[in-house]
């Protein structure tokens, strides 16, 4: 067996506590106490006790007792079912049993601590589905037993589904038996029987303290034995402390009991007595005894084993005693070999014929086997015994030394340390998670205030270490200097680290303790053998050639093939080198390898070696013992190749019959199968890498001679440590892929219960996902089903085909098939430290593209797609190795046609990856290529659409300048003038010609510019008002800007609460509508307004809706014709009627107010200017403003501060008005005079300047104002008269129609009268004033003068009748 090694994979990453099924299991007994929480050192997770089944039926089942025996644990090795947890009200005695009962049910049997015994039935299936879709038909039955008190201890034996025995402190052996039916019975009745393991006398003598044993436990059982299952056998041998072998027997009892010593002794009868002074064994229970047959009938054979703690040449030694006819025979004894001096058995079995032991090696397992000949032991005592031992595969140990090596790497410590931490099987997760909490713990408990990351829920077990492992060291400043103290901070820092991974190597250690050894075959191969630790399942396999020259070198041992020698003298130089070196080596191989190959590898060895002198680092003795060993040698050549064909090699032709059967009957998917692989291959992977090195170092050791070799030797010595150094940076990394199962797997009913059992509010912190290797996931993917090491991982690592590389000049097919499976599996930070190691090829140029545009590195993916475009088509220049790696990785394993296709293609990845600008470029690259027969027109439209949707405007009008098919420029020419106006780039707009397409754009942006929201950005009305003004089409811009004024009224009258966001707006449209319109033609100052044909002056219809194009089609326009003075009027009134309110907040009801009461309101707030102007832009009558006018006029005159007390600012406090000479009252007179001659005039009457008379003869009986009065006296003489009489101001009407009278008749004597109404009077004017006259008393002082003057006047006029009648 020393050809075998063992390898394992941890429990806690394949199966985790949050994926197993839960079963609680009650009890009928009462008053049971709670169990109690003890605190121990070593995680609850780890197994105390573990068993293996192995049937056809099941495959093979582990058993594990965990959390101090409050809960049995079944995982199935052989598929990967979810495990099922049985948590038992109290502990349970180790250890429980596990049997197949006929081919349809698995019980498991526990006997706890109160006395209860369990049988726990598990329904199953056939084709290895164990338990799944059963756990809902899981029974169990509970038995009482009676015969006990108290806390029921010992150690507990069940043998098969009927019997299950306890041995008890007082050396008693309880025996529990019953008839399992299989009908289902949960009333599991079992019969009781105690049998003491003595006679009467010896019973009796126990009795006397002075007869009796110095120590009353020296018959307490510490290892029970039976038959293996199944059998009808149903003795049960035992061995007591006193090293006392006993047989018991069904319903008699002890029938043998031997007294066993180191020596060989004599044929023993029953009931014989203990020797006298015997060393007894330790009292806790251990695995010394097995029970084994060959087949001979009634002969059994028991095998004891007798630990030799003090013994520095031997473990321990066996002795095989023959028992038949109730006696027992020494055959002889077996002596442990000499590498299990100070270890620990930890179990052992014999398995056709062959005796296999599971040692306790330093915390590491071990296992020995040999050959039990009977004949031989029997007849030669003396004969010496030949083991073959098996150890754990190579792994390397986080000790403070190597941490120290790891150190002189390049990095951060923090990133160092934390690198070898996560390295898959170092630590198991369970190590990791126990580790952090108590690291966590311990910082919380320390005083003062807490850092933060000790607080934080993270989303990771990896962000959890990362976060809070240094997060309490601190960089400090020195007292004295203030300078920043660098050095203790990372030393303290590096202390930090150093006790975080103590911690981890001390649970690790727990964890590997070994606790049983299991078969799952007949032990014909290695791979039959199981070894279970505590946190761990293992197994022997079969070693490679380079792991078994790995444990050869690394043990000093002695090659006795010549052709390995290289290797021997190679492994003792890097040693004598020392590791500052040889890592100062492996940096320089590594950074060669990274770059280009340009010059012959004799000249690179030789510049490197005098930068490096890596001779230097050998003394003279050792470099001459070297050379030496060296010369040794005969043909230098042919052993590197030996040398590479072992580090290379892979050996996948040797097959067992079994391969050939799991052809026809494939074997179940076995997750822990795979995690075996993964370890086999990172333990074979780092031999190969270290005997490569050594290698290396010998090649720069005989750097001058290598100028003599043979080129291509040279070039494979670096392709294999090219090879080896990237499978060993594979092997180093962990898995960070999502491990949750999509809900599209949960296919089973076992799943639907565990997710309903695991929805807790708060779960615990030690409930993780499978943390599974990279390697294991790629395992996953390969689907190789095979079970036989170290076959599966040889296929493996050529499938990767990174070993079958011969020159590092080149990447094979298989390698860059391997870089890009990593790299559609998400791992793209591995793939692409593994295409660094590659020259730049067009299949490696490919897959560090894709790399690349995941990662968002875009630019850097479309350089190199780009240049592979020539890679394409019958002018390809390609090798035949370089096409077929491209061909493996591109879509469908097809090299494209044509450089057309191939960039189409690299679009549409641009395209799903929603990288658009990327996808335009690649889409004009392929119109560049583009045959002249291909259809191009939906590029051109995805180029065009594309630069639009990018905002590359000016390469977008470019593009469409190029579109040869003139449909695609009229369908793209409204996206990219909208594109144009959303991202202001109206200028540019303008300034493009679109020669030939300007009524497409026109068109374009009146659309938008009728049935858009006016308010929204961009303003369309705005934009193609600017067009039409570029052009000088003044009547369609003044248009535009008028529809936009009407649409905005539109959305007032709707909503009036947006008056004062809309108002300013509509001004500003009215204004621009205006002067665009002034700017036209004198003649054609009007356009055509689509819509209703009403008035102007009057409310429009609104056009705020969509208006169909079929109202602008030939003979179905609805129009009215708008004229510029009705923009004018429409301008005015708006503008009022923002006067008339706040002009930046105006209320809903001013704004609406008709042109009257806006002036009225004006005019009452003493606004004369703004009101007169308005009244006189829109027609409006000022007969209410003159008389506010006129009023305010005689207030002032009245009562001259009121121009303090009210806003006078628009008429009197004017810059022109303000420079009149004379009172407040006097610029107010002078203001009313000047806007009645401005305003009032003989066309209307002066029906102004007599409203104001009105007002002033209301209001006072002072005369008016002579100015006024003259004026009326010009012009309107008798309602001067009238309005004296309305007022009652009789002797000023007297004295005006005297004044009249005397104008009339002096006219008169000036001119001839021409006709009879040139010496008219209102007589009957004149009357009323006369007879008014007459009336008061007393007569006014003028009434006899107007009497008298129209008397006069009545004669002359008599006169000048007669005269003209004697004419």
């Amino acid at each position: 067996m020393d050809g075998s090694l063992l390898v394992g994979t941890h429990i806690s990453s394949l199966f985790p506590q949050s994926q197993a099924l839960s079963i609680y299991i009650q009890t009928q007994r009462l008053n049971t106490p709670l169990p109690s929480v003890e605190k121990e050192s070593d995680p609850a997770e780890h197994a105390l006790y573990s068993s293996v089944l192995h049937t056809p039926t099941t495959g093979t089942v582990l058993l594990r007792v965990l959390h101090g025996g409050l809960i049995v644990e079944l995982v199935s090795l052989s598929t990967q079912q979810q495990p099922l947890r049985f948590i038992f009200p109290s502990p349970v005695l180790l250890s429980p049993g596990i049997f197949l009962w006929e081919t349809d049910e698995l019980h498991l049997i526990a006997v706890a601590t109160t006395g209860s015994v369990y049988r726990v039935v598990i329904p199953i299936g056939g084709n290895l589905d164990i338990w799944r879709d059963q756990s809902q038909n899981i029974w169990t039955s509970e038995y009482l037993v009676k015969n006990f008190s108290g806390t029921l201890e010992g150690h507990a034996l069940v043998q098969g589904s009927h019997c299950v025995a306890v041995g008890l402190p007082n050396g008693s052996l309880m025996r529990l038996e019953t008839e399992y039916t299989g009908a289902g019975r949960l009333d599991d009745e079992w019969t009781e029987s105690i049998f003491q393991s003595g006679s009467f006398l010896s019973s009796f003598k126990s009795l006397l303290p002075s007869l009796s044993n110095a120590n009353s436990n020296a018959a307490e059982i510490i290892s029970m034995a039976t038959h293996p299952w199944p059998t009808d056998i149903g003795h049960i041998w035992t061995l007591s402390r006193d090293r006392v072998l006993r047989l018991w027997k069904p319903k008699i009892g002890c029938v043998i009991a031997k007294t066993l010593s180191q020596a060989s002794g004599r044929e023993s009868s029953p009931m014989q007595g203990q020797s006298p002074q015997q060393v007894l064994l330790d009292a806790v229970h251990q695995t010394l005894l097995r029970v084994f047959s060959f087949g001979d009938g009634d002969r059994f054979y028991v095998l004891t084993f007798f630990p030799a703690i003090s013994s520095s040449t031997s473990g321990g030694t066996f002795q095989l005693l023959d028992t038949y006819s109730d006696q027992v025979n020494e055959i002889g004894t077996i002596q442990c070999s000499r590498h299990t001096a100070h270890c620990n058995l930890q179990d052992f079995m014999v398995l056709n014929g062959t005796l296999y032991t599971l040692w306790d090696r330093q915390g590491r397992s071990m296992v020995e086997k040999t050959v039990l000949d009977l004949d031989s032991l029997s007849n030669d005592a003396t004969r010496i015994t030949i083991w073959e031992n098996a150890l754990c595969a190579p792994e390397t140990e986080l000790t403070p030394a190597h941490l120290e090596e790891i150190l002189l790497n390049k990095g951060s410590l923090t990133d160092k340390f934390f690198d070898a931490v996560m390295t898959p099987g170092v630590f198991s997760p369970l190590t990791l998670r126990t580790s952090i909490d108590q690291y966590t713990d311990a910082c919380i408990s320390l005083p003062g205030s807490h850092p933060h990351p000790l607080t934080v829920t993270y989303a990771s077990l990896e962000e959890n270490i990362a976060a809070v492992v240094g997060c309490t060291v601190n960089l400090n400043r020195d007292p004295h200097t203030g300078a920043l103290q660098h050095d203790n901070y990372w030393n303290a820092l590096k202390r930090d680290w150093e006790g975080f991974i103590a911690r981890c190597r001390e649970i690790e250690r727990s964890a590997r303790w070994p606790l049983v050894l299991g078969a799952q075959g007949q032990g014909e191969t290695p791979g039959d053998i199981i070894v279970v630790e505590r946190e761990r399942v293992g197994s022997l396999v079969n070693k490679d050639l380079p792991l078994h020259l790995y444990r050869a070198l690394s043990q000093d041992l002695r090659i006795p093939e010549s052709q390995y020698d290289l290797l021997s003298i190679s492994w003792t130089l890097r040693h004598k080198v020392g590791p500052q070196a040889m890592l100062a080596l492996e940096n320089c191989l590594v950074d060669l390898l990274h770059q280009e190959i340009a010059f012959p590898f004799a000249d690179i060895l030789k510049d490197q070696e005098n930068r490096f002198q890596f001779k230097d680092a050998l003394d003279e003795g050792a470099s001459l013992w070297f050379t030496g060993r060296v010369s040794s040698i005969g043909n230098i050549e042919e052993a590197v190749r030996t040398s590479l064909d072992v580090i290379g090699g892979l050996d996948m032709g040797v097959k067992r019959e079994e391969d050939e059967v799991e052809l026809l009957l494939p074997p179940p998917d076995s997750d822990w199968f795979r995690g075996l692989t993964a370890s086999y291959i990172t333990a074979s992977v780092n031999a190969r890498y270290d005997l490569c090195l050594c290698l290396m170092a010998y090649l720069f050791f005989l750097v001058d001679d290598v100028s003599n070799w043979d080129p291509i030797l040279l070039a494979e010595m670096f392709a294999v440590f090219r090879g080896t150094a990237t499978l060993r940076y594979v092997v180093r990394q962990p898995s960070s892929a999502a491990t949750k199962a999509p809900l599209d797997d949960i296919s089973s009913a076992d799943d639907v219960v565990s997710l309903l059992q695991n929805m807790q509010m708060s779960r615990s912190r030690n409930h993780s996902a499978p943390t599974y290797s990279l390697i294991h996931r790629l395992l996953v993917q390969t689907g190789d089903t095979s079970h036989v090491l170290p076959g599966a991982a040889h296929r493996f690592l050529d499938s990767t085909g990174l070993l079958q590389t011969i020159t590092p000049a080149d990447a094979s097919k298989a390698e860059v098939s391997f870089c890009e499976r990593l790299r559609v599996l998400g791992y793209m930070h591995v793939s692409r430290e593994l295409l660094s190691w590659l020259p730049r090829t067009p299949g490696v140029s490919y897959v560090l593209s894709r790399i690349w545009l995941t990662s968002g590195r875009i630019d850097d993916a479309a350089l190199l797609l780009e240049k592979l475009g020539g890679c394409f088509g019958p002018d390809s220049a390609l090798s035949h190795e370089d096409r077929a790696a491209l061909q493996d990785v591109l879509p469908s394993s097809q090299l494209f046609d044509s450089a057309f296709s191939f960039y189409l293609y690299i679009a549409t990845l641009f395209k799903s990856n929603s990288l658009q600008h990327h996808e335009v470029l690649f889409t004009q690259l392929a119109l560049s290529v583009a045959p002249p027969n291909a259809n191009t027109v939906t590029l051109w439209h995805s180029v065009v659409r594309g630069y639009i949707d990018l905002g590359l405007l000016d390469e977008a009008y470019a593009a469409w300048i190029s579109t040869p098919s003139d449909t695609q420029k009229r369908e793209n020419i409204s996206q990219l003038i909208y594109r144009m106006c959303e991202t202001d780039q109206v200028e540019k707009l303008l300034s493009f010609n679109f020669a030939g397409y300007a009524d497409e754009v026109e068109d374009a942006l009146a659309f938008k510019a009728r049935n858009g929201d006016p308010l929204v950005h961009p303003n369309y009305s705005q934009i193609l008002y600017s067009w039409y003004l570029l052009r000088g089409d003044y009547r369609n811009a003044a248009l535009i800007m008028y529809q936009r004024a009407r649409k905005i009224q539109g959305l007032i009258m709707k909503d009036p609460s947006l008056v004062a966001r809309l108002a300013i707006e509509q001004q500003e449209a009215y204004m621009i509508s205006i002067n665009a319109l002034s700017l036209a033609d004198p003649k054609n100052l009007w356009f055509l307004l689509p819509g209703s044909a009403d008035t102007v002056h009057e409310h429009r219809r609104q056009t705020t809706g969509n208006i169909p194009e079929s109202k602008f089609s030939l003979g179905k326009f609805e129009t009215e014709v708008v004229h510029l003075t009705d923009i004018q009027y429409e301008y005015t009134l708006l503008s009022a009627q923002l006067v008339v309110g706040d002009a930046s907040l105006p209320s809903t009801s001013d704004f609406f107010l008709p042109p009257p009461s806006i002036v009225l309101r004006l005019a009452q707030s003493n606004r004369f200017n703004m009101a007169l102007a308005i009244s006189r832009s829109l027609d409006v009558d000022m007969t209410d403003l003159f008389a506010h006018l006129t009023t305010q006029c005689l207030r002032l005159s009245h009562n001259p501060d009121v121009i303090v007390q009210e806003d006078t600012s628009d008429w009197l406090l004017t810059d022109s008005i303000s420079t009149w000479s004379g009172s407040a009252a006097d610029r107010g007179w002078r203001y009313l005079r000047e806007s009645l001659k401005r305003h009032d005039g003989i066309e209307i009457d002066y029906k102004y300047t007599k409203i104001a008379l009105e007002t002033i003869l209301s209001v006072q009986s002072s005369p008016p104002p002579p100015w006024l009065v003259k004026v009326l006296e010009e012009h309107h003489p008798e309602y001067l008269i009238r309005a004296s009489l309305r007022f009652g101001n009789l002797d000023q009407a007297i004295d005006q129609t005297l004044s009249y009278i005397q104008k009339i008749d002096a006219q008169l004597t000036r001119e001839t009268p021409k006709n009879a109404a040139s010496t008219w009077l209102p007589y009957t004017l004149i009357d009323q004033v006369l007879l008014a006259g007459m009336a008061q008393e007393p007569s006014p002082s003028r009434l006899s003068e107007l009497r008298m003057e129209v008397t006069n006047r009545v004669k002359r006029m008599q006169k000048f009748i007669t005269g003209n009648k004697r004419r």
